[in-house]
């Protein structure tokens, strides 16, 4: 785990997964007191290339505001809480699917399917408007419109989501997903 540096009581990271954790909680560290807003952890978590549900993003924020302070997540507190998550999910890997790992293209490919009763290979724009809008854990109106940008064939007005899918998986990056060096 990450040692504290005496001097000015700065995190020092002791591997590379600590190095990418610290480096993204900085950016929104505004007072660089290694203290970041609760309303930034979904994103610090996004930007390091994990998915976590609203439902996930609120459970970290419960095992890692500082409870003094309401409202603040220390770094002293995200940094383990993270790393353990992070961690404790590589040993799960193939076995269930992960909290914070992105979907596999097979995942997607199965719920598109699931949703594509005829068969076609495609949902209509209507479709798929309302399963991302209305059902599960709806999508905020921003995160669809920005999603259909790729999503959407101009010219059928359609998902065809086999297209779509490679298109996702092409310019996913493995963010925190990659083998850690200890």
């Amino acid at each position: 785990m990450a040692t504290v540096k005496k001097a000015d009581d700065k995190i020092v990271p002791n591997n590379d997964l600590e190095k990418r954790i610290i480096e993204a909680f900085e950016v929104f560290d505004h007072s660089a007191k290694q203290v970041v807003d609760v309303r930034e952890i979904g994103t610090i978590l996004r930007s390091l290339g994990c998915c976590p549900t609203e439902a996930e993003v609120q459970e970290v924020i419960l095992a890692t505001e500082n409870k003094e302070a309401t409202g603040n997540v220390p770094l002293g507190n995200f940094l383990p809480y993270l790393c353990k998550a992070m961690l404790s999910d590589q040993i799960n890997v193939g076995i269930v699917l992960c909290r914070f790992y992105p979907a596999s293209a097979e995942v997607l490919l199965a719920a598109f399917r699931y949703f594509d009763e005829e068969g076609r290979g495609y949902l209509t724009k209507e479709r798929f408007t309302k399963l991302m809008l209305e059902e599960g854990e709806p999508f905020t109106q921003e995160e669809f419109d920005e999603m259909m940008q790729t999503a959407l064939d101009p010219v059928t007005d359609t998902i065809t989501y086999e297209y779509y899918i490679n298109q996702l998986m092409n310019g996913v990056s493995d963010g925190l997903h990659q083998k850690h060096k200890s």
